[in-house]
Formats: C-alpha cells, structure tokens, sequence
C-alpha cells in the first residue's frame, strides 16, 4: 500500500512538523563529525578500509542532505500542497534513513567481522547515541522515526545474533525495548506538538479575525493596561488621530499618544488641555461619553469601558457628519427657511439670553412689523417674487439690526425685533423709528422697483418687567392702531390700546351671541328710477343693537365680523330673511345683498342663495348679488367662477362701489357683470366741480357701451339729480335724496304712496314724497 505520510494532519500543521525536520541543521553537522571521527579512530585502530568507506558515505550522505535542506529553504511555503509537503518529508526522510543505515551497518560489520573490541564499543555507542537524537530531532515524523530505529537496530541485531552466544542473544533481545520505548517517545513528543501546533493554528486564526475585525471596524479602539498604557491600537484610531503606524503605539501612555495626536490636529494647548480632560472623566467613570470638537468641521465621540484588571477599552468614532445633520436640523427648528431670520421659539430663547446678560435694569424695546398689501405682491407677481422680496426685506432688517437688535420673522409677512437697550425710553424709541425707516422705501427685485410700507407697532418697558407673551400682545394692539390709522405708520403702545382691545374682544363675543341667537335686522335702502315714480330695487343693510351699546355701526361690527369669520353667517340670515321679505313685495322689486370676500372664497354660497330662493319662493332676476372691488382681487380666478355660476341661476350680479379699488376698468370686461353702482365719491360735487361730473359721465358711457345697467349710490341733493337727469347718467339712483335705510314695514307704506301717485302729476308727486319721507 502506497505511503501516505500524515495525510491525516491539516496542511499547515503538517507543514509545520516537516518545516521542524528541516531545523536544528547544526546537530546534523555536529552529529556528521562525530560519526566521521569515530570511524576514523576505528579504522586506526582496525586498519580496515570499511570505515572509511563509512566515512565517505556519511559525508556524502551529508552532503546530499544539506543540499536539500537548502532548496527546501528556497520553496515558497505558502503554495505547498498535501504533495508537496509529503515530498519534502520523504526526501528528509531517505537523508536520514540512509545516515543511520550506515551506522547500523558499521556496528552489525564491526560484530561479525571485525571483531574487535574497539571498533564494536565504539560503533555501537555512536549509533545508540543517534537513536537518542531521534526522539527530539525527528519526532516530527513518525516514519521517519520507524525507518531510523530499523535501519540503525536492525544491523546490530542480526550482529549479536550472528555471534552464535547466548549473552549476545539476550542483547539483541533488548535492542527491541529500546527501539519500542524510543518510538513510544517519539510519538508523544509529536502528539504533544500536534495539539501545541493545533492551538497555534486556532490561536492564529482567532487572532488574524480579531485583528481583521479589528482593523476594519469604523470606530478606533485603543485597549489600555491599569496604567493607561496602550496594549492593543487598531488602524482606524491611527487615521482618526493621524499618529501613523499603529505599531508604534504599543506600551506607550494614552496622554503622551493623544498629545502627540491632538498636536497634529491644530489644536492650541487649551484646547488640547480641554480634550484630555474629558477623556480622563470618561476612563475614571465620570461621564458614559464625550464629545470632543477636534478642529471646526471635525468632532469625536468617545466612550470607555472599564476592565476588571482596572484597564479599559477606549471607542470613538467620526460624528462629523451627525454632528453637521443635527446642526442642519437645529438651524431648521430655530430659523425661517426662507429668510433665515430666527422663529418665534428661538427668538425667544435669544430674548431670554439677552435679558440675562445685562448687568442692571434699563429700558427695552419690542417691535412688530407687517408688510403692508403684502398680498398684492403675490397676487400680481407670484408667490416666487413674493419671497424674493421678503428675503431681501429680512437681510436689510439684519443689517439694520446689527448687534443692536435681535430680529426674527414670526411667519410669512411679519417681522419682530428686540432691543435690549441700556439707555432712556426716548433715545430708544427714536432709534426704533429710525429703523422703521430704513425699512420702508425702495427694493429693486427682478427689474422692478417695489415701494414697501411697513406698518409697526412697539411697546416699551423696562427689563425686569419683560414677559414675551405680554409685550406680543402689546406690540400687536399697537400694530392694530397703526393700521387702522393709516398703513404704514408707527404706533406706541399706550394703556388706552388694552383697554380698547378688551372692549373689543367683548363686543365679538355679544356679536358671535347676537349672530347665534338671530338679533340682527335689516334695513332697506331703495334704488329709484332718475324720476323717482318707482322703486326698482332695495339694498339689505345689516343693523345691529346692542343691548348696552345700542345701534352698533355696520362698518365696526362686519369688520368684527370678518376677523371672526362669521361674516358668511350673517350674510346668510341676511340673504334668507331679505328673499322672504322681498317675496311679499310687488312683483317688479327685486332686492339686493353685498357678499364679502369670505363668502366668495369657495362655492358654498351658491348653496346658501339656492336654499334660500327655494325656501322663499323667489324668482332668481330679483336678487342682485353685491360685490366689491376688493372681493375680487381676492383669487380672482375662483371669484370669477362662483359669480358665473351664480349668474347661470339667474341672479343679477353688480359690482359695488365702483372706482374706489384697482384697476377698475379691468373688471368691467373680464367678470359676469350686470349692474355697476358707482360710488358716492364720483357724486361729491359734481354740481361745483365740471371735472367731477365729466369723469362720473366718462364712467357711465363707458359702462353702458359694455351693455351694464348704472346705478348711482350717494346722491342727496336735489342738485345733484336735477344733473344726473338731465344727462341721462343713472338707471337707478340710490340716496337720501329719495329715501333713508329703512324696515320692511316703512318700504311698504312708501311703496303704496308711490303707487297711488299720479303719473300725470309727477313733479308735484316726488313733492308728496320728499314731505312723506320727512315723517319716516
């Protein structure tokens, strides 16, 4: 059967116990001499040519061997198979066999032929001498092992068996223990190597994984000893700290390292102090983890674990890029994204900062700032140009505030700022208008010059009375009172404002009662023919009366109203009631209601007028729908559609107070009108003012070319008619020249004194019926 070595035994082991047959060369040597020497005194003293021919073969046998020792030492390790290293073992092995093939020959020679005393002590002592070298030298291979004691034994046996006597059998008998205890050892010396080769080869491979593992993980690692020297460094902790080659690094002290690492990283010794310092809280336990700024854009985060040997182990990681994200998200939560202006919570945090930095009380200042007819803006150059233009509103702001003022954008269109001023009340109020100034006037965006006003309203106090939520509330009131003054001013806050504010937040809520609980009525204002025979149509006025109050103005409370948004809830009670009303009256009266702007923002009034016609029983052409100009420059696309829906039912639509809006001529054409109401400002002095009266004439050829019906609001002299009539200016006109607002119950008994006035007698009839509008 064909030899197979130890074919048994993984690759690299077995290539570790030929590579240990391969070892050791200078026993070979010493060994190779002392055989020549003891075969060299033997033939001196035999003087037979024997030995020296053992002489020679042993030298030659050395030779050979040494020869392949050294191609051996040339053979790449790595690329060596099972074959290859079996190979390696035979080669080995016939070197060796054939050295103690000699020896046994020379001692079995010198037993039965020579004869002499000599030469058989000393051949038989320089080969038993060999076979002890076997256990240590050879026990790499068991063949080897095999081989050698036969091919050495062997000979000296078949000698003592030669000389035919009893004592020399016995010790032949004996060589056979001999040869058995050294394979014996042999072996155990070789097993005991397997395991020991088996371990290395574990240990190797657990260690090349650790080591790998190690050596690829994102995160450095430096293990340190009781003493903070470091034991174990892994590749990264090297790249992360720039100190080079990790080996270096072994026994050395965590402070000398993160010195030497924290040097290379521009870090100034304070800064460098400041890093050491964390870590030497995080290893004592002190802290789970620190984050460490290395340089400006470069930040480490470490955590330690403590060893029970009192060592630790030390992780850290790049957290640049989580530190750039959470920065990224801050600046998000704490700034507008468009005008990257700071937002009411941050501001707030910075007003609160502020405030704690000042070393003794004084006066600050809190202003709010609105863009006036912001909308416009958008309406007419889009949402795009609109935030252009308050980007460029907020960088003048935060060049105007410098580190004098704390600006911030509360939301779309509305500003604040804060001044923690140190001086008087007067120079801090100057220095707030003065940049309410430098705010207002001329911003040049996409080719076009934009005049921007802005509406302001502060509140002064001093610091140790600041409270954010109160001075909002105190800015907005003053804002309000801008407002309602004149756009673009500036305002104060004074007590006054509170206690209007709280008069006015009573009187929404009666007003939401009153809506609630029906208390509203309505008033009527006819619209009469020029000649004032007969009424064609009245307008519904909502009317209010306050049980404390009494008559509450319809301009207060529909703007009340309107910021409510109830406003669409009073025009539907006045939209039921005036359609039942209008259903009693005779047949060719029709009754006219004004929509705001809320109810035109979606399509349920169209609802609301069908319900209300159906309930009453009304025919669709005697409701007109009132709208005014600022009702459309409210999305007028979606405006546009819901009138062309309503006057698709067939209810007349007018356009109320005409003139008084932009670009008014524009609507004339563009919308589904059927009736214009030109305002009472082109009425005014018309009788004085020939100019006057030519633009009112200009407006009404216009309008009746484009197939509108006129009516003419405000008239209220008989002058004033007597002009209107005698060029024909108005289909219908409305005034006091005719009648007052009035209830349903009163239109009726003026209806009836009209019908009962002769046509035939018409001059002497509108006498009849200034005098009956006297006792109204």
């Amino acid at each position: 059967m064909k030899d197979r070595g130890q074919s048994t035994l993984p690759a690299d082991v077995y290539l570790s116990f030929v590579s240990s047959l391969y070892g050791n060369r200078q026993t070979l040597f010493v060994g190779m001499i002392s055989h020549v020497v003891t075969f060299a005194f033997v033939y001196a003293k035999t003087a037979d040519p024997f030995f020296l021919v053992c002489c020679a073969a042993v030298v030659l046998i050395w030779s050979l061997r040494a020869h392949g020792m050294r191609r051996f030492d040339l053979v790449d390790h790595s690329t060596l198979g099972s074959d290859g290293i079996r190979y390696w073992e035979n080669w080995y092995n016939t070197g060796a066999v054939g050295t103690t093939l000699v020896l046994g020959m020379a001692s079995g020679y010198s037993l039965l032929v020579s004869r002499d005393s000599f030469a058989e002590l000393a051949c038989i002592s320089v080969t038993l001498a060999t076979m002890v070298s076997v256990v240590g030298r050879n026990c790499g291979s068991s063949r080897a092992v095999d081989y050698m004691s036969f091919s050495a034994c062997f000979p000296m046996v078949v000698g003592f068996l030669g000389l035919q006597d009893f004592y020399h059998a016995v010790l032949a008998v004996l060589i056979l223990p001999f040869i058995v205890t050294t394979r014996i050892m042999a072996n155990g010396v070789r097993s005991f190597l397997h395991k020991a080769a088996l371990a290395t080869r574990e240990i190797t491979i657990i260690a090349d994984r650790f080591d790998a593992a190690l050596n690829n993980m994102p995160h450095g690692l430096f293990m340190l000893d009781a003493d903070q020297r470091i034991l174990v460094a892994n590749r990264r902790a090297c790249e992360l700290l720039q100190l080079g080659d990790k080996d270096r690094l072994k026994d050395c002290h965590l402070d000398v390292v993160l010195r030497y690492g924290v040097r290379n990283t521009f870090l100034n010794a304070e800064q460098s102090r400041g890093v050491l310092r964390q870590l030497d809280e995080l290893l004592k336990g002190e802290r789970s983890r620190a984050l460490v700024q290395i340089t400006d854009d470069f930040y480490l985060e470490f955590t330690a674990s403590r060893r029970e040997n009192g060592g630790a182990v030390l992780i850290f990681e790049d957290v640049t890029a989580r530190m750039r994200a959470e920065s990224k998200i801050l600046h998000m939560i704490r700034y507008n994204s468009l005008t990257g202006l700071p937002n009411r919570t941050y501001f707030s945090e910075l007003v609160q900062a502020a405030l704690a930095k000042r070393k003794r009380p004084g006066t600050v200042g809190f202003m709010v700032l609105d863009v006036d007819e912001f909308k416009h803006v958008n309406d007419m150059k889009g949402h795009v140009i609109g935030d252009r233009l308050l980007c460029l509103i907020a960088e003048r702001m935060r060049k105007a505030a410098g580190d004098k003022a704390i600006a911030a954008n509360l939301m779309g269109d509305e500003f604040i700022l804060f001044f923690p001023n140190e001086n008087d009340r007067t120079d801090l109020e100057d220095r707030m208008r003065r940049m309410h100034q430098q705010l207002r006037g001329a911003y040049e965006l996409a080719g076009t010059t934009f005049n921007v006003s802005l509406s302001a309203g502060c509140v002064l106090c001093d610091s140790e009375e600041f409270r954010m939520e109160d001075m909002q509330i105190k800015a907005d009131l003053a804002l309000f009172e801008t407002k309602s003054r004149a756009k673009g001013g500036f305002t104060t806050f004074e007590e006054e404002m509170d206690a209007r504010y709280v008069d006015r937040q009573k009187l929404k809520a009666d007003l939401r009662e009153a809506v609630a609980k029906d208390e509203l009525s309505i008033a009527y204002q006819p619209m009469f023919q020029p000649d004032g025979s007969r009424i064609e149509c009245c307008e519904a006025l909502a009317r209010w009366t306050h049980p404390e109050r009494g008559p509450v103005s319809p301009t207060v409370f529909i703007q009340i109203a309107e910021e409510m948004g109830i406003v669409s809830e009073i025009t539907r009670l006045i939209i039921e009631r005036a359609c039942a009303d209008c259903a009693s009256w005779p047949q060719h009266m029709g009754v006219s209601v004004n929509l705001s702007v809320q109810d035109l923002r979606n399509a349920e009034i169209v609802n609301v007028v069908t319900d209300a016609l159906i309930a009453s029983g009304l025919r669709p052409s005697r409701l007109h729908l009132e709208v005014t100009e600022s009702c459309l420059m409210e999305e007028p696309v979606k405006v546009k559609a819901v009138l062309q829906e309503l006057r698709a039912r067939g209810i007349t639509i007018a356009i109320d107070d005409f003139g008084t809006g932009y670009s008014s001529l524009s609507y004339l054409d563009a919308l589904p009108l059927d009736v214009i109401k030109i305002d009472r400002s082109f009425v005014r002095n018309i009788v004085e003012d020939a100019r006057r009266f030519k633009l009112l004439r200009g407006t009404v050829n216009l309008s009746r070319e484009l197939g509108l019906k006129i009516v003419i609001e405000g008239v209220e002299t008989r002058e004033q008619l007597a002009l209107i009539n005698q060029h024909r200016c108005a289909d219908l006109v409305q005034g006091y020249v005719f009648a007052a607002p009035m209830s349903s119950a009163a239109l009726m008994d003026l209806t009836e004194t009209l019908a009962r006035t002769s046509p035939d007698t018409r001059p002497g009839a509108r006498r009849g019926l200034s005098d009956s509008l006297a006792t109204l």
